[in-house]
């Protein structure tokens, strides 16, 4: 069952901008996993392949749409995307929040103790900073799209056999792996490919053919921005996308694609997910765009 959890966090102290990387969130994350399973911990960092989980960038909670200073230049945020760098230190006293998506059965359960012997006084460090972790939400909200749970079955039974429009918005940089190198288009073999593979690895229900020659870009409105560290440089879209189906179409087809992207909310697409990038989610836009 894929979970997509939000945790409410609350530094004791500044957290430099240093330590709001990728890298480490991801330590982090595993420190989490470790308190409870240190077993589980140690599979999650020696694993390879697809993992079973994505993170997010550390968010500041109530930012909205502003103005993030780059430099000399100044990039614009939309409300559907998230911060993604960190130029400054966050102040401490401020609420903040992070998102962790599992998408095995058992990760959830596994980490059940986490969850039920939460302590909102017990420090968690990122970096030379104290976290304190005040709620975890775990069910829609209307403030906070990016919380939520469901079931495989149910993703499957309750994807339309007849909405062709897929949109999707890009809310931190997706690149895309193809042989030795890196791609930022957003083609339909990628997007639909990745979402596809993490199907198949852990929902138990696989799809052979979802008739990917049937889909086709209607809208794009995207850019590229690059995330930077002391160690790599790493180059992504964000921004917005449709998709339609055209033509002849099963309707099993059309449900089992339109179960894979509303899958897309646990899962992202691309590289780097454990470490906050390629997150993407299907967005309920009324009228056709063109």
């Amino acid at each position: 069952m894929p979970h997509s959890l939000v945790l409410n966090l609350l530094p004791q102290s500044p957290i430099p901008p240093q330590y709001l990387t990728g890298r480490h969130l991801h330590a982090l994350f595993l420190t989490l996993v470790s308190s409870v399973d240190s077993t589980l911990g140690d599979r999650l960092h020696n694993a390879t392949a697809d993992k079973a989980f994505t993170l997010s960038p550390l968010q500041i909670r109530g930012q909205g749409d502003r103005g993030q200073e780059r430099g000399r230049y100044k990039a614009r945020v939309s409300p559907s995307h998230l911060q993604y760098f960190h130029q400054e230190a966050i102040p401490a006293g401020t609420p903040c929040w992070w998102r962790v998506s599992l998408l095995d059965d058992t990760l959830f359960s596994q980490l059940t103790q986490l969850w039920l012997n939460l302590n909102p006084s017990h420090p968690w460090h990122l970096g030379p900073a104290d976290l304190y972790i005040t709620s975890i939400q775990g069910t829609p909200q209307s403030t906070q799209p990016w919380a939520n749970a469901c079931t495989y079955a149910q993703l499957y039974e309750q994807a339309s056999e007849s909405e062709r429009t897929f949109n999707f918005t890009f809310s931190t940089p997706t690149a895309f792996r193809q042989g030795q190198y890196d791609t930022t288009l957003p083609t339909r073999e990628c997007i639909f490919n990745s979402l596809l593979s993490r199907w198949n690895k852990y929902s138990n229900i696989e799809f052979s053919q979802i008739g990917l020659e049937s889909i086709f870009p209607s809208f794009l409105n995207i850019h590229t921005e690059i995330v930077a560290d002391s160690r790599s440089k790493f180059i992504g879209i964000l921004g917005d996308i449709s998709y339609r189906i055209l033509g002849d179409a099963e309707p099993m087809q059309i449900k089992q694609i339109n179960a894979l992207a509303d899958f897309a909310l646990y899962a992202g697409v691309g590289r780097k997910t454990t470490m906050g990038m390629g997150m993407i989610r299907r967005l309920q836009v009324t009228g056709y765009r063109l």
